[in-house]
This record gives C-alpha cells, structure tokens and sequence, in this order.
C-alpha cells in the first residue's frame, strides 16, 4: 500500500502531465499558424510523451492498488509573442515539471516508499533529458532563428523528430 500523501502527489502528477500536453498542442499549434511545420511536429510529438507520462502515473497507481482521481485541466494561458517564446517557456516548463518529481521522491524518500522511489528515478532521468532538449532548441534558435535560411533548415531538422513510445515497464 503506498503512503497516502505519496499517492496523493503522485495523483496530482497525473493532471499536471496532461496540462504539460496541452501546453506542447497549444506551442504546435502556435507554429502551425506561423508556417512552421516542423516545430509544430517536434511540440506534437512532445505533447504525446506528456500523454504518455500522464498514463505512467495513471497506471502506476492502479497497479498500487490506488483509486485515480482525475481533475479538470486548465487551459494554457501563455501568449507568444515571437518564434522564440515558446522555446523559453518550454525549458522554464520542464525545469518546473522536474521540481515536481523531486517533490514526489523527496515524500516517498521520506516515508521509505522504495517501489515509488524506482518508479520516479525513470522519471528523473527523462527530466534530464527533457530540460536537455528544450535548452537545445533555444540555443539552437539562439543561433539560427535570425537568419531565414537557418530558421528553414531548422524548421526542416524539427520536422524528423518521430515518436517512440516510453520504455518504462511497470509492477
């Protein structure tokens, strides 16, 4: 049985990944409308892992005998002003989401909940890569963005970014 407030952290975890996913739809859709098709399909694919971690947590807990409650998501509230915006507010996003999963490792360390703690070192991981690539993409447009051929061959490279499907195996 895990300790209530781990579970309790753990359920919240579950609607603030989907809110992550609506964030990244919200980025694609931001640069769909501004022609940039291969920034809209990295923030797609993006908001799939969302989705996916969400369904990690969802899972994890029902297989910990834990009922889910699923709470409303909000609406991403952010306005882009420029192609760079997103990028920013995308790696200050992950580095928030990362703060989370501390949180839920800091209780479960706290309360000896080891099978939750082996479950989040995935998901500790994943946070590295994650503020990783959104710290890329800034300094990648940092050094490309400005110029339109760079802006295309970059908007070119985001457009072969393909989903894969998590390898966490759950007990």
């Amino acid at each position: 049985m895990l300790n209530e407030k781990v579970s309790g952290l753990c359920n919240d975890q579950i609607n603030k990944e989907f809110y992550s996913a609506y964030l990244y739809l919200d980025m694609a859709v931001y640069y769909a409308d501004q022609g940039l098709d291969g920034f809209a399909n990295w923030y797609r694919i993006q908001a799939q892992e969302e989705r996916d971690h969400a369904m990690l947590f969802l899972q994890y807990l029902e297989n910990n005998g834990v009922r889910v409650t699923l709470d409303a998501i909000a609406k991403p509230d952010k306005v882009f002003a420029c192609h760079r915006d997103p990028l920013t507010m995308a790696y200050e996003h992950e580095q928030y989401v990362t703060s989370l999963i501390h949180t839920i490792y800091d209780a479960a360390q706290e309360c000896k909940d080891y099978r939750t703690m082996q479950f989040l070192d995935w998901f500790v991981k994943e946070q590295g890569e994650e503020e990783k690539n959104a710290d890329d993409m800034v300094k990648k447009y940092d050094l490309y963005g400005s110029d339109p051929k760079g802006l295309y061959s970059l908007n070119s490279e985001l457009a072969g970014r393909a989903y894969s499907a998590p390898s966490l195996v759950l007990d």
